[in-house]
């Protein structure tokens, strides 16, 4: 299976030169002692500890019963994207998260693209995240998924692709900001020596956009970001994120409705509050709506929704657009509703539903992933080709049992990147994930979340089952990432 690999020519590393946007910093590295990298990680290490960078892990406890905390690992050697590539992908991001934000509008208003046959009915109509609370609501400039997370993956070909695309509420920004400021603290003179395009402004971006929601006739909107609390996994995401953009950490308790308007509780009375940025689930958020026995939102909050009168960011319903069983459907949404070829490429997909293609995969286990369609995090996939027997042959149960509930890929070769790990610099597997800010226009900062598999030939790269992350350079031109450079600076 061929490995694309993003700095070095071919594989393995030790014999292979450089591409040409690594040349400077494969020049650098090579004058690095093993001694100066593990140095190097181990000051990452406490950094991020002594700043409190970690993600709780679902189902993990300690001696004392209480959940588990884990640093994300992060890697030192950088993934670099030249200029070109990422003006593509830039443009063929901006193309696929309108046309999702289309299909949103579309199924909760006329359902064209449901009357033309583009995509089936019962797909749409019948998904667990189609939520008809959301028939005829007008939402702020029709844009349901102000914050989308898309996964990207680079085959052995060189080829750049779309694995999956995240709605709902995606997570992985503060770390994407994070890694920028430690390799620029751990390297700055790397930061002299390359022209990379900046991500700080980020949290100015975000706010801008949860901003527009507001609408022009409200020039000062109350912003605040909707935890489900310390225990989550992403927390110190939302709080970081809310630091940052210098508005209110909020958890439902902290909410009341009254009138169809939504109001934080201060120590001055009520505030109201105009856009929520919430980072809980569609099932928890009004218990009056969805799950009853939901601590986590606020009762009365869908009212003042539908009211008009709170914008709610990610929009509730967006799940039915990022579920896996309507992704094969994507290249169709951009043809339907912007009449264009999609410019980033969909991995082939078998929809287990369609006996054709069970009895494909079926056959074929073995060379195959298999994903739940509401599946997440890692959890609920089969890995064919690294699968033991009984793996296989209980998934081969699950989907006679469930094909609706499961879709498959081929199994990937995924593009490598030379990694630090124990042993020394070792090529590992990695994705990427850009993250897509929809206002009154779409935006988004050079570069995104670079995940890497750290074991040795896993293609698994999520954090809950052992990834970490790299920082990501889009080489640009000087003017822009010096001012970067200039912003950290000024921080210390």
């Amino acid at each position: 299976m061929t490995i694309f690999d993003e700095m070095y020519q071919s594989l393995p590393i030790e014999q292979a030169a450089p591409r040409e946007h690594y040349q400077t910093y494969a020049s650098w590295l090579a004058g690095k002692t093993s001694e100066d990298m593990r140095l190097r990680h181990e000051e990452a290490e406490v950094i991020f500890r002594q700043v409190g960078i970690t993600f709780a892990v679902y189902g993990e406890k300690d001696e004392n019963g209480a959940g588990t905390e884990r640093l994300i690992p992060f890697d030192l050697i950088p993934r670099i994207i030249p200029a070109h590539e990422w003006q593509r992908m830039e443009r063929g991001l901006v193309q696929r998260v309108t046309a999702l934000n289309r299909f949103l509008h579309d199924v909760y208003h006329g359902q064209d693209i449901i009357r033309a046959g583009v995509i089936p009915r019962e797909l749409v109509l019948d998904n667990t995240q189609y939520r008809p609370q959301m028939q005829g609501v007008d939402v702020a400039n029709q844009v349901y998924s102000h914050i989308s997370g898309i996964d990207i993956v680079r085959a052995g070909d060189g080829d750049y692709y779309v694995l999956e695309d995240n709605l709902r509420v995606p997570s992985g920004v503060s770390y994407m900001l994070e890694n920028r400021k430690m390799m620029m603290r751990l390297f700055p003179e790397l930061f002299s020596g390359h022209a990379i395009a900046p991500v700080a402004h980020y949290p100015d971006l975000l706010l801008e956009t949860l901003r527009d929601c507001a609408g022009d006739s409200n020039p000062d909107p109350t912003v605040v970001v909707l935890t489900p609390g310390m225990y989550n996994s992403a927390y110190f995401e939302h709080a970081f994120l809310a630091q940052q953009m210098g508005v209110e950490l909020v958890q439902g308790q902290d909410l009341v409705v009254q009138d169809k308007f939504v109001y934080m509780r201060t120590t001055r009375g009520l505030q109201r509050i105009d856009v929520i940025y919430r980072r809980v689930d569609d099932d928890f958020i009004d218990p009056q709506v969805f799950r009853p026995d939901s601590m986590l939102g606020a009762p009365g909050l869908m009212e003042a929704y539908r009211a008009g009168n709170v914008c709610i960011c990610n929009a509730v319903g967006t799940g039915v657009a990022d579920d896996k069983s309507v992704y094969p459907y994507v290249p169709e949404m951009i043809r339907f509703y912007l009449g264009e070829e999609p410019i980033l490429k969909n991995v082939p997909t078998w929809l287990c539903r369609k006996p054709d293609d069970l009895a494909y995969v079926l056959a074929h286990l073995e060379e195959l992933v298999v994903k739940e369609v509401h599946g997440a995090g890692g959890y609920g996939m089969l890995i064919g080709p690294q699968a033991s027997r009984e793996e296989i042959e209980r998934f081969r149960a699950a989907l006679k049992h469930n094909p609706s509930g499961y879709i498959a890929q081929p199994t990937l070769s995924l593009s490598s990147c030379p990694t630090y790990v124990e042993s020394g610099v070792a090529p590992r597997h990695i994705d990427l994930r850009p993250f897509v800010l929809s206002g009154k226009s779409v935006r988004i900062v050079a570069g995104g979340l670079t995940r890497v598999a750290l074991k040795n030939g896993s293609l698994v790269v999520n954090s809950s089952q052992g990834g970490g992350t790299k920082d990501t350079w889009v080489l640009e031109d000087w003017p822009s990432a010096q001012q970067e450079h200039q912003w950290y600076d000024l921080q210390q």
